[in-house]
């Protein structure tokens, strides 16, 4: 389970609350309308092919890199699982996590597991069998780091593996592969909890990471947050135990409050300050590079514009009296945050997560046959009166070394 983003959807506030040997011959690019990606990581998403028990298989991945042609170090980091059909979820970034390791030197990426969003295939798990689960997510991991090493700008024999809730229970047992040149694991709340029925999930997760322990000498550094609302300290604590009495070599961070749920901590650019230092000490412990080698450009963003203040929310125009409720509900959330609204009244905000202006857009878009524009961003207001909207970018990057 994953906790990235909250978002508010026409005339109604929505929660997304996210729970949970191969060959390359040439990877495609893939893009849509609302695509948007950060050029000053050249951030490109591929359709990555893997080939998993005889099965030939593509994986939408989001790919970061540094300036240059390689090889780099790499960080392959797994996403968690929203509640629902998984071919719905949305593309996972983690793009200040992304952007921290691409200033140093690092690749990132991000691959979207078997059935997950555009990937191929079709999501299966074994229900309150915690080791299975993990272990059937690993086997993804593994189709898809076995891909990547083939590519000339990898260096394989410098990776770390990194996942966040589902994504954090399947390297866990990732670990237990050996496979050549990961140097060591990141566990960022990892877990998966079953909601209801009589499944003692808790219990399957301690029999998962004890079963996990035992078969793995790589290091690893966890984070757990004390408000995170699917795996509390105690639990953080439980699995730890039953891991290292098991000979998993490991170092729990047991951090405390992070916003409303710690559960989404590293999905936010103010979770860098947290996990980034403890992360710093132990790449370094394991022979990987932590010096900053290029500065990073922000994130392209619209300019702040003088048709209002952030706070006047009579300013605000095209709304009716349930958008100016919305827009008083958006004002009261923390950055980072974005609010989106068209002429035909059409409204949305996002907050926290991979790239905010870009999920309102998307979610104002769903319920306006008019172009929706951004009006505010963070504590700045960026609409500029009587402006076309420009189109979504679904341009990839053209710098990036060879993919094939």
């Amino acid at each position: 389970m994953m906790i990235s983003s909250r978002l508010a959807a026409l005339c109604r506030p929505l929660l997304f609350a996210l729970t949970i040997s191969s060959t390359v011959c040439s990877l495609s690019l893939a893009a849509t309308q609302t695509t948007s990606l950060d050029p000053t990581v050249r951030e490109q998403i591929v359709m990555l092919p893997v080939t998993q028990n005889g099965e030939s298989l593509q994986f939408e991945t989001t790919i970061f890199m540094p300036s240059g042609e390689g090889p780099f170090p790499l960080v392959l980091m797994n996403h968690g699982k929203e509640r629902g059909n998984p071919h719905a979820q949305k593309r996972d970034r983690f793009l200040s996590f992304s952007r921290e390791f691409v200033k140093r030197g690092y690749a990132v990426a991000v691959p979207m597991r078997k059935g997950f969003s555009k990937s191929s295939g079709t999501y299966r798990d074994f229900g309150c069998n915690m080791r299975d689960n993990g272990l059937l997510q690993a086997d993804d991991v593994d189709a898809a780091l076995q891909a990547l090493v083939q590519l000339p700008w990898v260096d394989r024999d410098r990776i770390v593996v990194a996942g966040q809730s589902y994504g954090g229970l399947a390297t866990m047992a990732f670990g237990a592969r050996s496979f050549p040149g990961v140097r060591g694991l990141l566990n960022f709340a990892g877990g998966l909890k079953v909601d209801g029925g009589s499944c003692d999930w808790k219990s399957s997760l301690v029999t998962a990471f004890a079963s996990y322990g035992a078969g793995t000498t790589l290091p690893s550094l966890w984070f757990y947050g004390e408000n995170d609302s699917y795996f509390d300290h105690a639990l953080a604590q439980r699995l730890q135990a039953a891991y290292q009495s098991a000979g998993g070599p490991s170092q729990l961070i047991a951090f405390g409050q992070f916003k409303s749920d710690a559960h989404g901590m590293v999905g936010s650019r103010d979770g860098v300050p947290v996990w980034w230092p403890e992360t710093e000490h132990f790449l370094n412990s394991i022979g990987m590079p932590t010096e900053v080698v290029m500065a990073l450009a922000p994130t392209p963003r619209p300019p702040a514009s003088d048709f209002a203040s952030v706070g006047n929310i009579s300013a605000v125009p095209h709304l009716s009296a349930p958008g100016r409720e919305g827009y008083r509900a958006y004002l009261a959330k923390a950055p980072p945050r974005a609010f989106a609204l068209s002429t035909s009244g059409a409204w949305s905000w996002a907050e926290e997560g991979d790239d905010p202006a870009a999920r309102a857009l998307e979610a104002c878009q769903k319920n306006s046959a008019e172009r929706c524009q951004l009006y505010s961003i963070d504590q700045e207001v960026v609409w500029q009166k009587d402006a076309t909207p420009a189109a979504a970018s679904t341009e990839l990057a053209s710098t990036l070394p060879p993919l094939q």
